[in-house]
């Protein structure tokens, strides 16, 4: 059981990416930064259920929004623009300017991936119907 947990959000990280490649494709400006800060955060999520996939879903939601803050706040400092001059994952990771909108829309993020995995883990639980006898 956990082991399929930690593959399901395995693959939803590689499809949490290709939307976020897809969507930089298709669209420019602020619904590209923006939707690519919610679906950072959305990644971020997949990883936690990948590392702790016990993890209640309004938890497991917190708990990526928490990170998700705390690289952002973390671009209050120098550490983040020096290390992404020096490697791309760096930048890709960790930005490197501090920008107080993107806290919002990781909110966003955190919030429409925690309740798709809420919906996701109670239909999973919900009993199968069995048909009525028929008399």
């Amino acid at each position: 059981m956990l082991i399929r947990a930690r593959l399901a959000a395995a693959g939803a990280a590689v499809a949490v990416v290709a939307a976020g490649l897809a969507l930089r494709a298709v669209a420019g400006g602020g619904v590209a930064k923006y939707g690519g800060d919610a679906l950072y955060t959305v990644l971020v999520l997949t990883l936690v259920v990948m590392a702790a996939p016990r993890l209640a879903a309004p938890r497991a939601a917190a708990a990526a929004l928490a990170v998700s803050w705390a690289v952002e706040f973390l671009q209050l400092t120098a550490v983040p623009a020096e290390l992404s001059r020096r490697s791309t994952v760096a930048r890709l990771v960790l930005g490197s300017t501090f920008n107080a909108p993107d806290l919002l829309w990781y909110a966003v993020g955190a919030a429409a991936g925690g309740l798709v995995l809420w919906t996701l883990r109670a239909r999973r639980s919900r009993p199968t119907a069995r048909p009525l006898p028929v008399l």
